[in-house]
């Protein structure tokens, strides 16, 4: 069994070019993180035209029938980002919910971070003995630079980031001294790390990726050598991952 990669840049034309190479070649099976959504769509769609089992990773195209997807629920860990939110709150609080997108990103993870927020709120609307939580929301480009200032945060008592980029909100809090601020994001990257060492970062959910990789193409081997019945749709556990726990966890 071997595996081939094939990468390309945080843009369209870079991911078009590269789809259109692979719908060339010949495999028995494909692993697929979707990016952009209409451009995966599209190429998806031409793709199933070739009759092999294909998986997605990370982000979930739920339109495209009899495609296997392995990761994540994303209403679910939007769900366990707001109980992390109101770990510790005994007064009312107020909330930013804080989006820092990319300017080109059109894309399934934006469908991945709505269904995030909306799990969030749903922790709110459904625990009713919390104390008042008030909410508010900023979206800010990840390509621009300045987009933060310290007005955002006045009266701010926690920051829910819906994706991977806490780091950046982390290191302003840093650098501009502000306190008493409880923060919550995604993802195990080296920067987010290094603010939840420091406790700048209050918790991390770790969408676990190389367990996505490793059981996506353990899924394609049970279905194409070994015949064997899979599971199409596969969720995996959400890891909650503070200071104290993350050099037990790696």
């Amino acid at each position: 069994m071997t595996i081939d990669y094939f990468f390309f840049e945080y843009n369209t034309t870079s991911f078009n070019q590269i789809a259109q190479e692979i719908l060339k070649l010949e495999y028995n099976g494909l692993l697929f993180a979707p990016i952009f959504y209409k451009e995966s769509v599209s190429f998806l769609n031409e793709y199933k035209k070739k009759n092999i089992p294909i998986v997605m990773i990370d982000s979930n195209i739920e339109e495209i029938e009899n495609i296997a997807y392995i990761g994540q629920d994303s209403y679910q860990s939007g769900y366990l980002g707001g109980k992390l939110i109101s770990y510790g709150i005994k007064e009312n609080s107020n909330v930013l919910i804080l989006e820092i997108n990319r300017n080109a990103e059109s894309t399934t993870r934006t469908n991945v971070y709505l269904q995030r927020i909306k799990g969030f709120y749903s922790y709110f609307k459904e625990k009713t003995n919390l104390p008042k939580f008030n909410f508010s929301e900023i979206s800010i480009q990840y390509d621009s630079k300045n987009q933060l200032n310290s007005t955002m945060f006045e009266g701010i008592d926690c920051v829910f980031i819906p994706n991977s980029r806490a780091h950046i909100v982390a290191k302003f809090i840093k650098d501009n001294h502000l306190k008493n601020i409880h923060l919550v994001g995604y993802d195990l990257l080296k920067d987010n790390i290094e603010f939840l060492k420091e406790d700048t970062i209050a918790f991390l959910i770790n969408q676990k990726p190389e367990d996505q990789g490793y059981k996506g193409i353990s899924h394609l081997y049970k279905k194409v050598v070994l015949k064997e019945p899979v599971n199409e749709k596969q969720y995996l556990p959400l890891e909650i991952i503070v200071q104290e726990n993350y050099t037990k966890t790696i």
